[in-house]
């Protein structure tokens, strides 16, 4: 797959598709390591019990879940303001 040319911007289409290949992603890991961690504590912890391991893997989804809405929502990112700004001045 080749890269778009730097001359040519990307089209809006493809970044939302970047966007959603990336949280796609993010959720596939990021639960996966909360299923690992929660069965893992079942295991050793808690006597092979069932409910680590949807705890952790919710736990990862959820994670998951905030980041792709970050990404899409740049602004409910704490610390961050949007600035407007200034129209053209026209002479």
């Amino acid at each position: 797959m080749s890269s778009p040319s730097p001359s040519k911007p990307a089209s809006s289409e493809d970044i939302v598709a970047q966007k959603y290949d990336r949280c796609l992603a993010d959720l596939l890991v990021k639960s996966g390591i909360g299923f690992s961690v929660g069965v893992v504590a079942s295991v050793i912890l808690f006597r092979r019990r069932a409910w680590p391991i949807a705890l952790t893997t919710g736990f990862g989804a959820g994670a998951a879940y905030a980041d792709c809405d970050r990404s899409f929502n740049p602004a409910r990112i704490p610390g961050v303001r949007i600035l407007q700004q200034a129209p053209p001045e026209s002479k």
